[in-house]
């Protein structure tokens, strides 16, 4: 199988939008594959969110290793269950700022 560039899936919560785009640009600058929560414009229904969910799990399947985008330090309930998910795995987890009980190497 010939080599391949790592393959990082971001996550974080929407409010963080702008700087989950900032980290997919530097990753992708350096030469990694990302993969990214879906955006959405406009307002969503609980089953496209809960659709949305579901296809971000199957994306943290594809990673390497998971980035959480995480300013000041929070994560919320979706991104939890997605760490809680990506730990099943036995994916590296790392956070862009230190998480409550984390040194931030995970």
């Amino acid at each position: 199988m010939p080599d391949r560039p790592p393959i990082v899936c971001i996550c974080g919560s929407a409010r963080f939008a702008d700087e989950m785009r900032a980290a997919n640009r530097e990753l992708t600058l350096a030469g990694v594959i990302v993969v990214a929560p879906g955006e959405a414009d406009e307002l969503i229904s609980s089953e496209q969110k809960a659709q949305l969910g579901a296809l971000h799990l199957h994306k943290i399947d594809l990673a390497d290793r998971v980035l959480v985008v995480n300013p000041g330090g929070y994560i919320g309930d979706s991104t939890r269950r997605e760490i809680a998910y990506a730990k099943c795995l036995g994916k590296p987890i790392r956070y862009t700022h230190p998480a409550e009980g984390d040194d931030g190497r995970g």
